[in-house]
C-alpha cells in the first residue's frame, strides 16, 4: 500500500449528495493507529474526499463532539451519564456504534520474574496495597505503578474492570499516551502498566491474567479476547450526532464492513463479528450492507442508542 503522511490528517471519502466534504474524528489513543488504518484504505476506494483523524483521549474526543469540532469521537469506554445530558441540553442525539473490540494487556518490564497476577493482586498493586515484587513472587524490588490521565477510557475501564471502581493510588505515574507508558516500563525494571493489545511489542511483557482467583491464566492476544478465556476486554465505540449520520455513514459503514473489520482483525484488535472477515472482494457490497445494516447505521437506520 502507499501509504500518505496520516500523522495530523488522512483523505477519506464522504457519502454526501455531489460533493466531498472534510470529516473530523477525534478521540481515543487506542483507536487513534486503527482509524487512521481505515481512512487510509478506504482512501483507495473513494480518494475525492478528506477526514482528519487526531487523538487527544476519550473524554477530549466526546468534549469536542459536545462542541462541534468533531464529527465522529473514538472512544475506549461508554459514555457517561453526565456526558448523555450535556448532549441533551445542547440539542444533540448522540448515537453510539461499536467498531471493534481491544483486549488490554497488563505489562511488565521484560526483566522481571513474574509472569502471571490474578485480578485481586492487581487491584492491589494499583491501589498502592502491594509496593514490593516480592510480594507476588517477584524479586526484591519495588513496584513503580504507571497508569493514564483520567481523560483516557483507558484508565476509565481499567478503574471498572480491575479495581472494582475503586480509586487508583494517590502516588500513580500518569502517563499522556500509551506511548509514554510503553517507554517509561522499557526503562522502568520494576514498572508496571497497562496498554491496548495492538501495542504491544518486544519491548514489554504481558502477563496472564486470572479473575477467578487463580483457577484459570489467560495471556491476552486476539484469539483469548475472542473466546472469553482472556477477561480484560472491552468494546471500542464511535459517537456521533444523529443529525450528521449521511455525513458520517460511509465511513462508519465501511469501518463495519468485511474489508473493515478484516482491518481491524490485522490491526490487533477484535472484530465485532469474525464471521463476517473475508478475504477478497467477492459479494463485498452485499456483505457489507449486511453488517451495516445489523449495526443499525446507513440510510434510514439507526445507530445503538444508550
Amino acid at each position: 500500500m502507499n501509504r500518505k503522511k496520516i500523522l495530523i490528517s488522512v483523505f477519506v471519502a464522504m457519502l454526501a449528495a455531489g460533493s466531498a466534504q472534510a470529516q473530523r474524528v477525534k478521540g481515543s489513543d487506542t483507536l487513534l493507529p486503527l482509524t487512521q488504518e481505515l481512512a487510509e484504505d478506504y482512501l483507495e476506494e473513494h480518494p475525492e474526499g478528506e477526514v482528519i483523524v487526531t487523538g487527544g483521549g476519550s473524554g477530549v474526543g466526546i468534549a469536542a463532539l459536545m462542541e462541534n469540532t468533531t464529527d465522529i469521537a473514538m472512544a475506549s469506554r461508554r459514555i457517561k451519564f453526565g456526558e448523555k445530558m450535556k448532549f441533551a441540553e445542547a440539542g444533540l442525539e448522540a448515537r453510539e456504534v461499536i467498531v471493534a473490540y481491544d483486549a488490554l494487556a497488563v505489562v511488565v518490564n521484560p526483566s522481571n520474574p513474574v509472569t502471571q497476577l490474578t485480578r485481586e493482586q492487581l487491584e492491589d498493586i494499583f491501589r498502592g496495597k502491594i509496593t514490593n515484587w516480592k510480594e507476588v513472587g517477584g524479586e526484591d524490588r519495588k513496584i513503580v505503578v504507571y497508569s493514564r490521565e483520567t481523560s483516557s477510557g483507558t484508565y476509565e475501564f481499567f478503574k471498572e474492570s480491575v479495581l472494582d471502581n475503586k480509586n487508583y493510588m494517590s502516588s500513580i505515574l500518569s502517563m499522556p499516551a500509551t506511548g509514554a507508558i510503553i517507554q517509561s516500563v522499557k526503562q522502568t525494571k520494576g514498572a508496571i502498566g497497562y496498554i491496548g493489545l495492538a501495542y504491544l511489542n518486544r519491548y514489554v511483557k504481558p502477563l496472564a491474567v486470572s479473575y477467578d482467583g487463580g483457577e484459570h491464566y489467560a495471556v491476552p492476544s486476539v484469539e483469548t479476547a475472542a473466546d472469553g478465556s482472556y477477561p480484560i476486554v472491552r468494546p471500542l465505540y464511535y459517537y456521533y450526532d444523529a443529525a450528521k449520520e449521511q455525513t458520517v455513514s460511509s465511513f462508519i459503514s465501511y469501518a463495519l464492513s468485511p474489508v473493515g473489520q478484516k482491518s481491524v482483525l490485522e490491526q490487533g484488535f477484535v472484530p465485532v463479528r469474525m464471521e463476517n472477515v473475508v478475504d477478497g472482494a467477492a459479494d463485498e457490497r452485499s456483505e457489507v450492507e449486511e453488517c451495516v445494516h445489523d449495526a443499525g447505521v446507513g440510510d434510514g437506520g439507526e445507530a445503538v442508542q444508550r
